[in-house]
Order: C-alpha cells, then sequence, then structure tokens
C-alpha cells in the first residue's frame, strides 16, 4: 500500500501548553518534505489557549484548530482522527519536537513494509536541561526499561506509545480508536490491534525529541502511574501478563532484603546493587559524556523502579483481592467522556 505525504494527518492534541506547541508546529515546518501533510491540533479544554500560536502557521501549514471539552489525552486524539482528512494518521504529545528527516523515514518504512500501527523512539536533543537528559536515558536505556522505547530486537511484538504513534484510518475506525484509561490507553489500544490481526512495528529511524518537561516529583508520578495501569491492562488483556512487569516489584523488594542483610554484616546483595548502578552510571555517562547527567540518571532509574514497582504491586494487590472493577478503584486513572 502506498502512502504519501499528503495521506498523512498529523494529530496533537493539547492541554494548556501552548508554548510547546510553537516548538512542534516551527519543526513541522522544517520537514524535508513539502508541507501538504495536514495537522490537527486538539485543545483540549485549555484555559491557556493555544489558538493564537496555532494561527501564525496558517500560512505555513494546513492547520484545523479544533477545541473542546476536557475528557483526556486518548479522547481528544480521537477526536482529532475523526475529523482529520488524511487515510494515516501520526499522533504526538505536545512536548515533542520532530527532526527534519522524520517523515521520509516514516513514509520510507510504510512504503516498504507497510502496517497499520507503529510507534517510533525517543531522544535527547542537545539543548534538553540535564534533567530531561537524565530521565530520557532512564526511559529508554536497556539497563533500566530493557530499551522496549527505542529498540526493535528489545520486543516480540510493540506495543506503539502515543507520544509518537501512527496508525491508519482503517485501523481506528475497526478499533474506534482509544478507550478512557490514563496513561495505558495506548498500550491498550495496540493489544486490541493484535488482536484484530492488524500489525505494528516500530520504526527506529523515525524518533521525536520528547522534552517531558518534568521535576522529579511529577517523574514519580507519571511512572507510579505506569506501574499502576500495567495490571489493569494485565486483566483485560490475560495473554499479554509477562513475568518482566514484576522485575521493578522485584528490584525494590530486593533492595530492602539487602538492606536488612547488611545490618547483620551480609554484604554481597548489596555489592550486587552497588555494580548495578555503577554499571548504569558508566553507560549514562558514555552516553551523555556528563558526569552530572550520569549522577541524575541514577537518581531517576531508583525513581523509576520505585515510583513503577509500587504502583504495579499496590494495583496488582488491589485487583486480586476486591470485587470492585478497576474503574471504582481507581478513578484517577480513568477520564469521564
Amino acid at each position: 500500500m502506498s502512502v504519501k505525504v499528503n495521506d498523512i494527518s498529523f494529530v496533537i492534541p493539547v492541554y494548556n501548553r501552548p508554548k510547546e506547541i510553537e516548538e512542534l508546529l516551527e519543526s513541522l515546518t522544517k520537514l524535508n518534505v513539502k508541507p501538504t501533510f495536514e495537522v490537527v491540533i486538539v485543545e483540549d479544554g485549555s484555559t491557556l489557549s493555544s489558538q493564537t500560536i496555532v494561527n501564525a502557521y496558517v500560512s505555513k501549514l494546513n492547520i484545523t484548530y479544533l477545541y473542546k471539552k476536557n475528557s483526556g489525552p486518548g479522547s481528544s486524539r480521537n477526536y482529532g482522527m475523526q475529523a482529520a482528512k488524511g487515510s494515516y494518521y501520526i499522533i504526538l504529545d505536545s512536548d515533542c519536537v520532530l527532526p527534519k528527516q522524520y517523515l521520509n523515514e516514516v513514509l520510507s518504512y510504510l512504503n516498504t513494509t507497510y502496517v497499520d500501527c507503529f510507534g517510533g523512539p525517543d531522544a535527547a536533543h542537545k539543548s534538553f536541561t540535564n534533567l530531561q537528559k537524565a530521565i530520557n536515558f532512564s526511559m529508554t536505556s536497556f539497563v533500566s526499561t530493557g530499551g522496549i522505547r527505542g529498540k526493535k530486537t528489545s520486543v516480540n511484538t510493540f506495543e506503539p506509545r502515543s507520544f509518537n504513534m501512527g496508525l491508519s484510518k482503517k485501523a481506528f475506525e475497526a478499533t474506534n480508536g482509544f478507550g478512557n484509561i490514563h496513561p495505558g490507553e495506548d498500550p491498550d489500544l495496540s493489544i486490541r490491534l493484535i488482536k484484530k490481526g492488524f500489525k505494528t512495528a516500530l520504526i527506529e529511524k523515525a524518533f521525536v525529541y520528547h522534552k517531558r518537561r518534568i521535576s522529579w516529583k511529577k517523574f514519580y508520578i507519571q511512572v507510579y502511574k505506569f506501574g499502576m495501569v500495567r495490571p489493569i491492562l494485565n486483566m483485560w488483556h490475560p495473554q499479554t501478563k509477562k513475568i518482566t512487569y514484576w522485575l521493578p516489584s522485584l528490584f525494590i523488594l530486593g533492595f530492602i532484603v539487602a538492606v536488612i542483610a547488611l545490618i547483620f554484616k551480609v554484604k554481597i546483595f548489596m555489592y550486587l546493587y552497588g555494580l548495578y548502578f555503577c554499571t548504569s552510571f558508566l553507560l549514562a555517562f558514555i552516553s551523555t559524556k556528563n558526569s552530572l547527567i550520569a549522577f541524575q540518571s541514577i537518581i531517576a532509574i531508583a525513581i523509576q523502579f520505585l515510583g513503577y514497582g509500587y504502583g504495579f504491586f499496590k494495583s496488582t494487590v488491589m485487583l486480586k483481592f476486591s470485587n470492585k472493577s478497576a474503574q471504582v478503584l481507581f478513578p484517577n486513572l480513568f477520564f469521564k467522556n
């Protein structure tokens, strides 16, 4: 199946982040293709409007600006895809910036190995803050996530993430798009697509610069929620259960055991943790060429394991021993459409 530039509709939900939209739109004007693609901006009930920023790009890009009541990113993406004119949608988070070759890489892949759903990796731009670079390392490194966000060989069946995700109109119509869980709406959609026989793929060269305007506290909350939603997805889609989802929880429990063992002068377990963090520091330093970022990467990895591990364990236990639905147990993880 042939996919051309004018078949593409970029769908971008935004909530109170006009500055981010400006940076993203500017990067879209610099893509190495004629701007015959469509851009659909969905303002999700923002009180800080992006419309003035969007209007400044009307002469440079084929833009549609939509405003709706706040109902979450999944619903906003669906709203944008319903309004889009293209036959293939590329969904981006508002805090992403595209390298100039991005769309070339997407089209080259789709016109060689067509899939109805793809995902791309994220990378840290040289202009990012040290904190953003450290969190990027933690979220993409093999030593912390198994590299599932950025390496094709890391997973058997790839579940694209909606910060950088492509979806055909056919696949959208067959699944009705994203559900109202958040986070977790993107793997849920990917799993339902695969169940219906659609193929997914990681396009390794179609990366974005994901800025993640975030603090340590916000990062903890984010990964904690990631941990909370995975047992819900496992309950909805039992075939996706993997022992690897338990690793962050086991890592934290193991560290507690190592501390207790240290009290009794058994040091071997703490040495193993020390070796792991030293290895992570070295890899982060090799990747970023910055010792401060490497040190912050260790903090980010620890926060990631703690937040995800605790969230996963808590959610698993509550779902196991309660007769209530996930929506009742965890109302903050679901938007009402």
